[in-house]
């Protein structure tokens, strides 16, 4: 482990942390908060195998890394942005509730205080709290890679990033996640997250479901749902999403929107979280809870605080 941290890079521009990345051509990684890559390497190491990564190029002193701004109708959240900065952003309580909640859930203070939502975005996992909720609220990635003599920033769906799971489109040996961003929720909008997870030891998530709505006259405009982990990559409920659209809620409605949920996922058992079967049965919860939520927000928002 020596080795690594003595080729420990501290970049203050994304074209000088890309530039790195291409010196160790493949041998380097992007760190900010670290608490998936370093536990990740800690386990190589202690089984025996070299890491697989020769240098860190930490990326939290990038100018604009650690700021949330809301430009061009969209909030942007930098590469260094931590989930306790989420969590205390006044702009994200009102304008992205979900997201605030999915951050708030994320391991304990310590974990919260170093841990980015870019790095979360960045490992793929269909189970990232953080993750879900930016599904809900349709967000897109920054993806720079270096093109000599610039750079090519380009925004990308996340949908687009996920390819399985921990494996993501993003090279993350020539390119980073230097932001992301959302549409913030407007008037009549609003959105919510829930999750169940083990209270035992690390706080693994076993279901998180996050909603994105807009209401008018209590029909649902529009609406976005995510879940995971409930198939191998993060999941939009397209099926539902579609069914409940121009629809007010009511028992009728929304048992017939579970049935729909319950035909498009597919979760599995595992043994570190939870059976099929559990999850299963918690999904009709998880539905009701997050739309009922973020419909009494939406209606309790007609205009924009």
């Amino acid at each position: 482990m020596m080795k690594v941290f003595e080729n420990y890079h501290l970049p203050t521009t994304v074209n000088e942390a890309l530039a790195l990345l291409a010196q160790y051509d493949g041998r380097a990684r992007v760190i900010a908060g670290g608490t998936d890559l370093l536990v990740d390497t800690q386990a190589e190491v202690y089984e025996g195998h070299r890491p697989h990564f020769d240098a860190l190029i930490d990326v939290t002193k990038i100018a604009g890394a650690n700021e949330i701004v809301e430009r061009d109708g969209f909030i942007e959240i930098g590469c260094g942005v931590t989930h306790t900065q989420i969590v205390n952003s006044r702009l994200i309580q009102q304008r992205a509730t979900a997201l605030a909640e999915a951050s708030f859930v994320v391991g304990g203070p310590q974990v919260r205080n170093v841990a980015t939502l870019c790095g979360n975005v960045a490992h793929a996992l269909p189970a990232a709290d953080g993750t879900v909720a930016l599904m809900a609220l349709e967000g897109d990635a920054l993806v720079s890679s270096l093109q000599s003599p610039a750079i090519r920033n380009q925004w990308r769906p996340l949908a687009e990033i996920f390819l399985g799971p921990g494996t993501s489109a993003v090279d993350s040996t020539r390119e980073m996640i230097s932001a992301i961003r959302f549409r913030p929720c407007g008037a009549n909008e609003a959105s919510a997250f829930a999750r169940v997870m083990r209270p035992q030891g690390v706080a693994l998530p076993i279901l998180g479901m996050a909603v994105r709505l807009e209401i008018r006259d209590w029909r649902l405009e529009t609406v976005a749902i995510s879940a995971g982990p409930v198939a191998p990559i993060p999941f939009r409920a397209n099926r539902t999403e579609e069914f409940l659209r121009g629809k007010i809620l009511d028992e009728a409605v929304l048992q017939e929107a579970t049935k729909i949920l319950l035909s498009e996922v597919s979760p599995r058992t595992s043994a570190h979280r939870a059976t099929k079967e559990y999850r299963v049965e918690l999904l009709p919860m998880l539905l009701e809870q997050t739309l009922r939520t973020a419909i009494e927000r939406a209606s309790n928002h007609g205009s924009v605080h």
